[in-house]
């Protein structure tokens, strides 16, 4: 069992492309989609209680992008600006200072990364963030390129295993995938690997006793047993 996770002031939580063309429904539906839904907004909580930085990527295309069949492209249209598709999913519990990147902006070029043609990089290191964890939509895709190119970047990354599913156009593409990502450096978490929120150290004043921290640690622990996270916990992951 690998040591609990803690969340930092120097984290930040990714979460990849979560929109309603690539759910159930959209133009282009990952299989299974929608059940990394409650799972991401766990990780939400956590971060928020953390009080570190959450990003929410999107693609954001025009109608005349490469990646479109009509075009010469692999993909139907989807998440074409402004429409109904390219929104997140409003089950999605984003806060409301998620910073929002947009990507796949530029009608010639393909842009799987969320570090591709943006700011995020900058953005990041703005906030003094070291270690990514990143989730959505999907596996094979837009998660692992924005994997591979934060490692690049500098950064640690985590990939969570549990947040994240595979469009899969050949069976094994999203086990390929995570294969790749451990190869480059990515780090692997599911939820239960996290501290729960209220064990989350908060930042206390130099020479207070460690007594009392101690006591603190102790009474949120006690809470923390008693929270429940949800059947999907106990379902097998797949990708």
């Amino acid at each position: 069992m690998q040591e609990e996770i803690r969340i930092g002031r120097n984290d930040a939580l990714i979460i990849a492309d979560v929109q309603k063309d690539f759910l159930p429904g959209g133009a282009l539906p990952v299989p299974r989609g929608d059940e990394i839904i409650p799972v991401l907004n766990d990780y939400i909580h956590l971060f928020e209680t953390a009080k570190t930085k959450i990003f929410a990527i999107r693609d954001w295309h025009p109608a005349n992008h490469v990646s479109f069949k009509p075009f010469g492209g692999p993909w139907p249209m989807h998440c074409l600006q402004d429409t109904e598709g390219a929104k997140f999913h409003p089950d999605l519990k984003l806060p409301a200072d998620v910073i929002v990147v947009s990507k796949g902006m530029d009608p010639h070029r393909e842009a799987y990364s969320g570090f591709d043609g943006t700011t995020l990089a900058e953005r990041l290191r703005e906030d003094a963030v070291s270690r990514l964890f990143v989730g959505g939509l999907a596996t094979d895709y837009c998660v692992k390129h924005t994997v591979l190119d934060g490692l690049s970047q500098g950064f640690q990354v985590v990939l969570l295993l549990d947040a994240t599913r595979g469009i899969n156009v050949k069976p094994d593409d999203s086990e390929k995938a995570v294969a790749e990502m451990q190869a480059a450096g990515v780090r692997t978490a599911m939820l239960e690997d996290f501290a729960e929120p209220t064990e989350i150290p908060l930042e206390q004043p130099e020479g207070e006793a460690s007594a009392d921290k101690s006591l603190v640690k102790a009474a949120t622990k006690k809470k923390a047993r008693f929270r429940s996270r949800g059947p999907y916990r106990k379902t097998k992951i797949e990708h």
